[in-house]
């Protein structure tokens, strides 16, 4: 979507909308509540007009839902052209297109159907999944929002592991028992006594789905025909937030490719360490370890190294200069805290190599490392500083630049 519709309508006139209303725009069918399979459909232009460079249409019926309820639109095509976004106003469904279409004209409709059906899926399982949450344990669900590619449910109550695979398991109990689906618009007096899930106070045009025995909510949204055709409900994760909780959860076919993603990763982490695919967590936490105590030796061997190589070094007036291949800096202050003490001059280490740059450590006790950091940085248009005593950065030079360079400037 190029932007939120609030963005591309905000700039309409007072004027227009009395219009509109005059003229009854806000009495456009709407054939997602008919049926929520309608892919295609045949409608009449009653309005079209330019606005910050795409035109707004509104038709006389419609099967394209508008961003509504936590839901993005519906995708598709209008007389050939890409929908760019679709939003209500004023009750009022507001298509965007790129190019005029004119009123009177006859326009074909055309849902991505594909897109619409997996928003279907993930709804209908965000309303099974807090309709159980709100019979078992009494919470509401107070935000939720289905987007492209995830989607999340708030609810104003925490949950343990245990009640959230509880919630899981039961949710899936749901869905394999196809239990049917009603969306509908219940007169007042039936609607006085029902007892439904809703996060607004609406008294008027309030839309019921009712999933049988499991949960009845107000929701605008299509939704599928029975629990069967969800697939799939899966609890990716979930996290405390503002006194409750957070739900990630994917649906149908966004739950198959969840799994199909996250089961190739395991495939391959399973061949990498010669596991079994079952016992990859035991796997991993096994090579961690193995890690860590490989790390502990390879620092002790470094250390051994750094030694052999300081009683290796005498006392002299020249400074001591030396390039490594790896960057353990810590090592290599220690080596240079202790090597400054062999030398009148300056205690050196340059850290890696002329692809990557180097990272350097070079300290003194008789000259001032400042003066010398601001001359490395000009010349070698090094990053880098300290203190009178030791200075640390780092630069893209060559091997042989930077010997040039000290040996030039009378620093080694």
């Amino acid at each position: 979507m190029s932007q939120p519709c609030h963005s591309w309508l905000k700039s309409l006139r007072e004027y227009k909308y009395t219009v509109w209303k005059t003229e009854d725009m806000n009495k456009t069918e709407r054939l997602f509540d008919l049926n929520s399979k309608t892919v295609s459909f045949s409608s009449k232009v009653i309005y079209c007009e330019e606005e910050d460079g795409n035109y707004a249409v509104v038709l006389d019926k419609t099967a394209f839902f508008p961003n509504e309820g936590g839901q993005a639109c519906d995708t598709g095509k209008l007389c050939g052209q890409e929908v760019k976004d679709v939003c209500e106003k004023d009750g009022i469904i507001y298509h965007k297109v790129s190019a005029p279409i004119a009123v009177g004209t006859d326009a074909d409709g055309e849902i991505d159907f594909a897109v619409r059906f997996r928003k279907m899926q993930n709804h209908t399982g965000e309303h099974i999944i807090s309709g159980l949450i709100y019979t078992h344990f009494g919470y509401n669900n107070v935000g939720f929002h289905l987007g492209a590619d995830y989607m999340t449910a708030d609810f104003d109550g925490e949950m343990s592991e245990e009640d959230v695979r509880k919630i899981e398991r039961l949710a899936n109990e749901a869905v394999f028992a196809c239990r049917k689906i009603r969306a509908y618009y219940p007169s007042s007096e039936e609607l006085n006594k029902l007892e439904y899930r809703s996060k607004l106070d609406i008294q008027d045009g309030v839309r019921i789905v009712e999933i049988e025995g499991v949960d009845k909510c107000a929701c605008c949204a299509p939704h599928v025909d029975n629990t069967g055709e969800v697939g799939l409900i899966k609890i990716l994760d979930y996290i405390r937030y503002k006194g409750g909780i957070r739900m990630h959860i994917r649906c149908g076919y966004d739950a198959l490719e969840s799994f199909c993603a996250q089961y190739e990763q395991v495939r391959k982490i399973s061949m990498a360490i010669s596991s079994k695919q079952s016992e990859v967590a035991d796997g991993v936490e096994k090579l961690l370890l193995d890690m860590g105590s490989l790390r502990g030796k390879i620092s002790e061997l470094k250390r051994k190294i750094q030694d052999y190589k300081l009683a290796s070094l005498e006392n002299t007036e020249s400074s001591i200069i030396l390039f490594e291949d790896e960057a353990d800096m810590l090592a290599i202050r220690n080596f240079v805290n202790s090597a400054v003490e062999k030398t009148d001059r300056l205690c050196g280490v340059f850290a890696g190599n002329d692809a990557d740059g180097y990272k350097y450590i070079i300290a003194s006790n008789t000259v001032d490392m400042k003066s010398v950091s601001k001359r490395i940085n000009d010349a070698l248009g090094s990053k880098g500083g300290g203190s009178a005593q030791m200075i640390q950065g780092s630069c893209d030079r060559s091997r042989r630049e930077i010997e040039d360079f000290l040996k030039n400037c009378n620093l080694l």
